[in-house]
């Protein structure tokens, strides 16, 4: 493993932490303020989630010998919003734990690898393409209020990339934080160590919560996080069964909820950065940013209260700008494979605009229904194709 540890793959772990806590993170925030938890609430809940990823990432990478990144789920946490106040955060908890356990079950029967194996590549690559175009976008909507900064930045990431692939994305960050620091106002008055401090949390279980959180979590989890997150591991060329990674997290999620954690999910967002050519150039190499992922991911969970001190200082916009352009190289890489088919190439397209678009129907969010569309009009075009040879 020491022959194996790189720069760029120490750098691509903690790129990824950092795009997890500019991006998603903001979303927890946002729930917490619906509940009006305590900022000591608050610390316990940055805590929880970044111990249970960095427990799991660190473990399965080195284990596997694959990439595995883990984190929260994000579009659960989204449900969080329109439920809070009226659901008690004690409600919320004994969701998380029910929601953990129905996981647990699926990971067990090992049922989940067959769907991954059927989709299409180039379907999947679209999905996984329409997933990160809203994060790439990121780099450039700053324009309007930032232009020279925004400038600078692109100007900055390609010569970077030209001039050293391996450094560039730390040499990207550190021109950001200069910009901000010399542009952007940032206010460190407030920043200091503050360690985490975890919150117990007693869970209740009831009907309402168990349907209107647990099963819809379920559910947000597996089409939002697990399907992208494995169709992401299947196109960097990794083959890994479901049942050890739904497993493992499941189980983590447990006991994490008691503080606040919401369920452990696989990352589908991050792990672009980690699975990429930018990550280390031998693909058996690159699981060593998944470890460097982990170990980042519990320097955070100790150091929680910072984060949240942190992130109410720092200009999100910048840390989102550093995420997109992160992010350019995965799509490009993701475009690539879904149109290098001639033939699906109306699957493909149709896959991307709709995973692009954000839409949620019933509650499930566009990457599944992307796969839904594009998965059919891929079964049509083969139906056509077949009838045309017949004839």
């Amino acid at each position: 493993m020491l022959k194996d540890i790189s720069v760029s793959a120490i750098v691509a772990g903690l790129m990824a932490v950092l795009v997890s806590y500019s991006g998603p993170l903001a979303i927890v925030f946002q729930a917490g303020d619906s509940a009006g938890i305590s900022h000591q609430m608050m610390t316990s809940w940055i805590w929880a989630i970044s111990m249970a990823a960095g427990v799991t990432s660190l473990a399965l990478s080195a284990w596997l010998k694959v990439p595995v990144l883990t984190a929260w789920s994000a579009p659960g946490t989204v449900l969080l919003l329109t439920l809070f106040p009226e659901l008690s955060l004690n409600e919320a908890v004994g969701a998380y734990i029910t929601a953990a356990l129905v996981l647990l079950l699926i990971g067990v029967t090992g049922w989940f690898d067959r769907v991954v194996h059927v989709i299409p590549r180039g379907v999947s690559a679209a999905m996984i393409g329409g997933i990160l175009f809203d994060f790439g976008l990121g780099a450039f909507r700053p324009l309007a209020d930032y232009p020279l900064v925004t400038v600078v930045m692109v100007l900055g990431f390609v010569a970077f990339k030209l001039l050293s692939g391996s450094w560039s994305l730390v040499l990207l960050a550190l021109l950001g934080f200069g910009l901000s620091l010399a542009t952007l106002g940032v206010d460190t008055s407030q920043l200091r160590w503050e360690l985490a401090s975890p919150q117990w949390i007693t869970p209740q279980w009831n009907l309402h919560s168990t349907l209107s959180l647990a099963l819809p979590l379920v559910i947000v989890s597996l089409t939002g996080q697990f399907l992208p997150g494995f169709a992401i591991l299947k196109n960097a060329g990794y083959q890994v069964a479901s049942r050890p990674i739904l497993t493992s997290l499941s189980l983590v999620s447990i006991p994490v909820a008691l503080f606040g954690g919401i369920t452990s999910v696989l990352a589908a967002i991050t792990a672009s950065i980690c699975t990429s050519p930018e990550a280390h150039p031998n693909p058996d190499k690159r699981y060593i940013a998944g470890i460097a992922n982990g170990i980042f991911y519990l320097i955070g969970g100790l150091f929680a209260g910072s984060i949240v001190l942190f992130f109410t200082s720092f200009p999100t916009v910048m840390i989102a700008m550093i995420a997109g352009l992160a992010l350019l190289g995965a799509i490009s890489n993701s475009l690539q494979t879904a149109l290098s088919d001639p033939d699906h190439r109306d699957a493909a397209l149709v896959t991307f605009m709709t995973t692009a678009s954000g839409v949620s129907l019933m509650g499930i969010g566009a990457a599944f229904w992307g796969i839904v569309l594009g998965g059919l009009v891929y079964l049509l075009s083969e139906l056509l194709a077949r009838r045309k040879q017949r004839r």
